[in-house]
């Protein structure tokens, strides 16, 4: 027996304490606990200003953060555009006024720069309207030529880019094989345009509704309740109409930005395949062949107009 046996350990007859699982956090309290602790962090470390990137990837090692992670992240903070947020008037009527479009693709700075100058000036029509290191900006070409194929849709493009007052590029390097491509196309001059042609089908239609209210209560010399209800409703209608009309006309900027917005993503969509679209465009096809030919009988042609004739 145990009793007469001291030597034996005396079994623990309490019960097991229960088991508490630990609360599960969801995605959104899950980023709020890493960015409240990547701050402290930052507090704890001292940086003063700031940090170096070689630092903030040495602190990230250290977390068990990817050097890969945030090499994209770093390129995506250096390539990023503050925008003006549409808040306005024109905003909440027509829509977005930019279309930005994003992607990692391989290849490094200056070759993927240089496939985009190609590429813009080939395909879309495009002409440099200023450029730096990781930057450059462009302008529809205004010569007949690209008028004629924007206007005959030659290549089946679209050319969607031309109606934006600008279009840039920032490419900026993520590591040696690969760099972030951001793409913006501006579309502000648009939008006002639209909303002005809306304020001003919207104002059409006031006044011709109003017009049969006012000559009838000036012609008329005693005008009964009858003619003010008729005119009134024909006044509201036209009104209505108007607005209606003047809105729609607004809105059908949407479509303008929806179509640059695809085709800035078409162009990203195709560096991402890594087509090598500037070896492509840098062969002479037929179409490039004959645009040239083209510009060359136009430029004889202005240089015959503008020749001085010589005196008999």
């Amino acid at each position: 027996m145990s009793a007469d046996r001291p030597d034996l350990p005396v079994p623990d007859t309490r019960p097991a304490p229960p088991v508490v699982q630990e609360p599960m956090l969801d995605r959104v309290a899950l980023e709020r606990v890493l960015a409240r602790a990547a701050e402290l962090q930052a507090h704890q470390a001292d940086v003063g200003d700031g940090l170096t990137e070689a630092q903030l990837i040495e602190i990230g090692r250290e977390v068990g953060i990817s050097t890969q992670n945030l090499r994209q992240a770093l390129a995506e903070e250096r390539g990023r555009l503050t925008l003006p947020r549409d808040e306005g008037f024109e905003g909440r009527v027509a829509g977005p006024a930019v279309a930005i479009a994003s992607r990692t693709v391989k290849g490094t700075p200056e070759r993927v720069m240089a496939d985009l100058l190609l590429w813009m000036e080939r395909e879309e029509c495009l002409q440099v309207k200023r450029r730096f290191a990781d930057r450059s900006t462009w302008e529809a070409r205004r010569d007949f030529v690209s008028s004629v194929r924007r206007s005959f849709n030659v290549g089946g493009r679209g050319y969607a880019l031309a109606r934006a007052t600008e279009v840039g590029a920032t490419v900026v390097p993520v590591d040696d094989q690969r760099v972030l491509v951001r793409l913006d196309a501006d579309f502000r001059p648009a939008r006002r345009a639209r909303v002005l042609g809306g304020g001003a089908a919207a104002l059409g239609g006031t006044l011709a509704g109003a017009t049969p209210f006012v000559l009838g209560a000036a012609v008329i010399p005693d005008p009964s309740m009858a003619f003010f209800l008729v005119s009134g409703a024909i006044a509201a209608a036209g009104t209505l109409g108007g607005v209606l009309g003047g809105l729609g006309i607004a809105r059908t900027h949407r479509s303008v930005v929806e179509r640059g917005q695809l085709a800035l993503e078409q162009i990203l969509d195709r560096f991402e395949r890594e087509e090598d679209a500037a070896a492509r465009l840098r062969l002479p096809g037929v179409l490039d062949a004959a645009e040239r030919l083209l510009r060359e009988k136009v430029s004889e042609l202005h240089t015959k107009s503008t020749w001085p004739r010589s005196k008999p």
